[in-house]
Order: C-alpha cells, then sequence, then structure tokens
C-alpha cells in the first residue's frame, strides 16, 4: 500500500527493491537500457515516496504533481517505480517490451499506470513540461510540475530553447532533475561533445540552481526538492551527479550497458550483490 515517507532508511530499501524488479523486466525482456536506468532510482524513488502530490488510487487527480520523464529510455526504473507506489501489479513489470504491454520500451502515456507524457526522442520533454506549468499557472492551481532530464539531451538545442523559455515565463511551480551520470548511447560525454560548465550554463539562462554531488543520497535530494517549492520567480534545477548503472559492481561507469540488458550470469551477480535469493 502506497506511503508517502521521508525516512531515508525505509526509501533507500524501496530503492534495493526497485532496483531488483527493474533488472529482472530488463533481462527478461532481453533488452532495454540498463545503465540510465539503475542512475536514476534513487532521484524517482524520492519523487514518488516523498515529494510528488499524487494517489495511486486516482491516478487522474486534477490537482495532482506532474511527472515527465525526458529520457524516456530510462522507464524501466519509472515503471519499477510506479508499480511499487500501486498504479499497476508489479507482475506486469515482465510484460516490459511485450507486443500488446503497456510497458513499452519508452513511455507511452496512459494516465492509468502514471504516465504523464510519451518520450523518448530526447529533447522534448522539458517543453512538454513548460506546457504543464504554464497551464497551471493560467489556470491557478497550486500544481508542481517536474522533469527529469539525461545527459546527452543537453547537447540538444531544442532543451536550451525550452531552458530559456522557463526562465523568461518566470515558472517557478517548475523543477527539473538532470540525472548527470556523464555517459550517453556511444560513450562517455566529455569524449563525445562536453556539457560543463554545466551549473554555470543553467545560471545564465536564469535558473536556480542546486548540484548535488551525490545524486543517490536521499537526504540531498529531499533538501534540494525542499528548497526548489520555496524558490519564487524563476524555475529550479537540480543537477544530480549521478553513477551510470548504480548499486551494480560489473555497470557501474560502463557505458556499454547503456543499452544492453543484463545477461543471465548478469543478472545472478546483480541479484546477489542487492541480497536478492536466488
Amino acid at each position: 500500500m502506497f506511503k508517502r515517507t521521508r525516512d531515508v532508511e525505509v526509501l533507500k530499501e524501496i530503492a534495493r527493491q526497485v532496483r531488483i524488479d527493474l533488472l529482472k523486466a530488463l533481462h527478461h525482456a532481453k533488452s532495454g537500457h540498463t545503465g540510465g536506468s539503475l542512475s536514476s532510482v534513487e532521484i524517482l524513488v524520492a519523487l514518488y515516496f516523498a515529494e510528488l502530490r499524487h494517489d495511486p488510487k486516482n491516478p487522474r487527480w486534477e490537482n495532482r504533481d506532474r511527472f515527465v520523464l525526458s529520457k524516456g529510455h530510462g522507464v524501466p526504473a519509472l515503471y519499477a517505480v510506479l508499480a511499487h507506489a500501486g498504479y499497476f501489479p508489479r507482475e506486469e513489470l515482465l510484460t516490459l517490451r511485450k507486443p500488446g504491454s503497456r510497458l513499452q520500451g519508452h513511455p507511452e502515456y496512459d494516465l492509468s499506470i502514471g504516465i504523464e507524457a510519451t518520450t523518448g526522442s530526447l529533447g522534448h520533454g522539458l517543453s512538454a513540461a513548460n506546457g504543464m506549468a504554464l497551464a497551471a499557472k493560467l489556470d491557478k492551481k497550486d500544481i508542481r510540475v517536474y522533469v527529469l532530464l539525461s545527459d546527452g539531451e543537453l547537447q540538444e538545442g531544442a532543451t536550451w530553447e525550452a531552458i530559456m523559455t522557463a526562465s523568461y515565463r518566470k515558472l517557478d511551480n517548475l523543477c527539473a532533475i538532470v540525472d548527470r551520470n556523464r555517459f550517453q548511447n556511444d560513450g562517455a560525454m566529455a569524449d563525445i561533445k562536453d556539457i560543463e560548465p554545466l551549473p554555470d550554463k543553467w545560471r545564465a539562462f536564469g535558473w536556480e540552481v542546486e548540484v548535488l554531488s551525490d545524486g543517490h543520497d536521499f537526504a540531498g535530494l529531499l533538501s534540494a526538492f525542499d528548497r526548489a517549492r520555496v524558490t519564487k520567480g524563476k524555475p529550479f534545477v537540480i543537477i544530480a551527479n549521478t553513477i551510470k548503472g548504480k548499486g551494480i559492481s560489473i555497470f557501474e561507469n560502463q557505458g556499454k550497458y547503456h543499452g544492453v540488458a543484463p545477461t543471465d550470469e548478469e543478472l545472478k551477480l546483480a541479484l546477489r550483490e542487492l541480497g536478492e535469493n536466488i
């Protein structure tokens, strides 16, 4: 049963279970994105179990906060979090990427399972979130909008147009989070097209910026969300320094696992590291 909590130990246990479930789903599908799903687990758990106002029993609640997964390839982590929150049975996670499943390889708009926007083509999620935040302001509704972005889409011009628009419109009900794991599909960001100095760039575009040295630390994430909520007059971005493949030694900081599902042996090793009986 879904229950909001700010107890860090409880959140850590949810994150452990989410990792187990998303890895099993990826293994069963035999395809999908392992590294970037694992890097975003704590961010998503903090959002859905501590920060967002939402109701799994009433997913169309008009006054719910909104979340957009702009890095749509990381959706296995979001599906696992939504299942743990009670939007659908955890058993359904094993239908990931199967024909006819609600759980496709990138999220498709479906409020019944908590998906607010179809994403996957990188560079468009922040624009969608901008629209939601602006609509809430025009309707004079106390609704906050959150969006999770990847490293790679910060190389996209459309993203920077959206960053500029959010600042110009003073969307202080908008909070962006960057899953800063420093890898993209073809390798390390620094070897392809580096995006540093990232905090300075967001500030130059008029955003309030918080940098987390450890984007997996729940206390830091919750504190950053608290600060975002009380910031007025400008949008807020949390640059969360994370580890690609976080939680599994063979996957951590290994770019080759960006879009590769675990093998049988890799899954066994991962589950042992996560304390799962196999």
